[in-house]
C-alpha cells in the first residue's frame, strides 16, 4: 500500500466505475461477469509482449475492500444513495483470476489476464488491473529488446530520474530485471524487490574537485574494490590517461580498476580509443561502460559499427518506453451471467467468451503458433497459456521470486524464433481463432443485430 502514498489504492479508478456500479446495485444486477483484458494491436517494430505485473495485482487483490476514509470520500461527492455506500463496505474481491504467468511471451488479442467474479467486484477493479499491467508489461517488452541487441553485454536500468514517478520507476527496475537486466541504480527497488544495485559517481562529483585527477584518486581511495570512472567531464581521452594513472596505483595497492563510464559524444570511437588504451598498457580487463540516451536501436547500432562497450546503462528511454509510450491494452466484459456479450464498434470488435491461449512448438521445440479458443476447448498437444491464479478470491499458489520470474522469461525467450525477435521484425507471429470461437462469434453477432434491429 506504500507505492499509493498512505491512500487505499480501491480508489485509483475512474469515477464511471462508481457509477456503472451503483446502477448496477440498484438494479440487483449481481452477476457472475468475465472480464478479459488483452492488448489490440503491436506498437511499430514490435513482435512480441512480455507478461509482467501480475504480481502486482494480486497483491491489490489480497486486501481490495472500501475503508472508513473512502467511503466518506465517496459520500462527500454527493452522487451516490447510502444504500450503496453501505454496500461497499462489505466488497472484497471472492472471484477467480485466470493469467498468463508473468515472464512469458505473448501477442495481440491473446488475453492476458480473465477475471471471473461478481459484476461489480470485476468492474470497480478494470482502472486500477489496467494501470498495472501496462507499465510493466510496456517496459519489460521495451527491456527485452534492449537486451536482445546487447548481444549478452550486461544492461543496468538508469531510469528513475526520469520515469513518470515514483511507482513507475519501482517498476521499471523490476520489469526490466524480469527480461535480463543485470539491475537498476533505483536504491529503492533494491530494497523492495532485492534487485541488484548499481553505480559509481556523477559529473558534479568531478566538478566538485578543483581537479579531475582530485576527484578520480578520492573516489577510488573510498572505494579501492569498486571503482569505476567517469570519463566525459572535460575531455574523455585526457581523463583515460587519468584512469589509467588509478589502475596503476590501484594494481599496486593489490587491487584493479574495474571500469571506466562514457556518457556522452562519439561512443563508438571514444570507447575503442579507451579500451586500447587499457590493452597496450596491460589492462585489458577495465570494463568500458556506456550510458547517455540509450535504447535497443543505439546499443544496436554501437555494436554493428564496431564499438568496444563491455555494458551499458540504459535510462530514459527504458522508463518511457520512448518509441512506443503506450499499449492499446482493453478490459472488456466477454460474458454476463452465463451469456456470451461482445462489442461491434467499428476497429473495437471483442472476441467473446471466457477463452484460453493454446501454443504449439515445432519438432525443433521453436514457438510456431498459438490458437485463440475458449476455455473449455482441448486441444491436444498445445500448451495452454492461460492458469488459475485465484479461485474464490484465494491465490492458488504463494507468491513467486523475481529469479522464478526472470527464468520463465528465459526459457520462453529461447523458444521464440529469431525473426521475432528482430528490431524491425517483418513478420508477425501466426495467432488464429479456433473453429467454435469463430462460431460462436458469429452466432452472437447475428443474435444482437437482429435484436437490436427488432428493438
Amino acid at each position: 500500500m506504500a507505492l499509493w502514498h498512505g491512500y487505499r489504492p480501491e480508489l485509483l479508478t475512474d469515477l464511471y466505475q462508481f457509477t456503472m456500479a451503483a446502477s448496477y446495485w440498484k438494479e440487483g444486477m449481481h452477476g457472475r461477469a468475465a472480464f478479459s483484458l488483452f492488448i489490440r494491436d503491436l506498437p511499430p517494430n514490435r513482435a512480441y509482449f512480455v507478461s509482467a505485473g501480475l504480481q502486482n495485482v494480486l497483491a491489490l487483490l489480497d486486501d481490495f475492500h472500501f475503508d472508513a476514509t473512502s467511503i466518506d470520500y465517496l459520500r462527500s461527492l454527493g452522487r451516490f444513495p447510502e444504500g450503496f455506500l453501505d454496500y461497499l463496505t462489505t466488497v472484497r474481491f471472492t472471484g477467480t483470476v485466470r493469467a498468463i504467468p508473468e515472464g512469458r511471451i505473448f501477442f495481440p488479442n491473446e488475453p492476458l489476464i480473465e477475471v471471473t467474479a461478481p459484476i461489480v467486484e470485476a468492474q470497480l477493479l478494470e482502472t486500477v488491473i489496467l494501470n498495472t499491467l501496462h507499465l510493466e508489461t510496456l517496459v519489460a517488452t521495451k527491456a527485452a529488446r534492449c537486451v536482445a541487441a546487447a548481444r549478452g553485454r550486461p544492461l543496468i536500468d538508469f531510469s528513475p530520474r526520469r520515469t513518470h514517478g515514483v511507482d513507475a520507476a519501482l517498476k521499471t527496475a523490476r520489469s526490466s530485471y524480469i527480461t535480463g537486466f543485470i539491475g537498476t541504480s533505483n536504491v529503492l527497488a533494491g530494497q523492495f524487490y532485492g534487485i541488484p544495485v548499481f553505480g559509481t559517481m556523477a559529473h558534479s562529483y568531478i566538478t566538485s574537485f578543483l581537479h579531475e585527477m582530485d576527484a578520480f584518486r578520492a573516489y577510488a581511495a573510498a572505494f579501492p574494490d569498486n571503482t569505476v570512472l567517469l570519463l566525459d567531464t572535460y575531455d574523455t581521452l585526457r581523463a583515460a590517461e587519468k584512469a589509467l594513472i588509478i589502475a596503476r596505483e590501484l594494481q599496486a595497492q593489490g587491487k584493479k580498476l574495474r571500469g571506466v563510464r562514457l556518457d556522452s559524444g562519439d561512443l563508438k570511437r571514444l570507447s575503442r580509443q579507451v579500451h586500447d588504451l587499457f590493452c597496450r598498457n596491460g589492462f585489458p580487463d577495465v570494463s568500458v561502460m556506456a550510458s547517455g540516451n540509450l535504447d535497443e536501436y543505439r546499443v544496436d547500432d554501437l555494436l554493428q559499427s564496431g564499438a568496444h562497450i563491455d555494458l551499458f546503462g540504459i535510462g530514459t528511454r527504458l522508463g518511457v518506453s520512448a518509441d512506443a509510450p503506450y499499449l492499446d491494452m482493453a478490459y472488456k466484459l466477454v460474458e454476463y451471467d452465463g451469456r456470451p456479450v461482445l462489442k461491434l464498434s467499428p476497429g473495437k470488435i471483442t472476441w467473446v467468451g471466457e477463452k484460453q491461449v493454446f501454443r504449439s512448438y515445432n519438432p525443433s521445440g521453436f514457438m510456431e503458433h498459438d490458437v485463440l479458443g475458449l476455455k473449455q476447448e482441448n486441444h491436444p498437444g498445445a500448451e495452454p497459456l492461460l492458469i488459475p491464479v485465484v479461485v474464490h478470491g484465494r491465490r492458488t499458489a504463494p507468491e513467486e521470486s523475481l529469479g522464478d520470474i526472470r527464468a520463465r522469461f528465459q526459457a520462453d525467450w529461447d523458444r521464440l524464433p529469431d525473426e521475432y525477435k528482430a528490431l524491425r521484425p517483418e513478420k508477425t507471429y501466426p495467432v488464429r481463432p479456433s473453429e467454435p470461437l469463430r462460431a460462436l462469434q458469429e452466432r452472437v453477432s447475428r443474435a444482437r443485430v437482429d435484436q437490436e434491429i427488432r428493438s
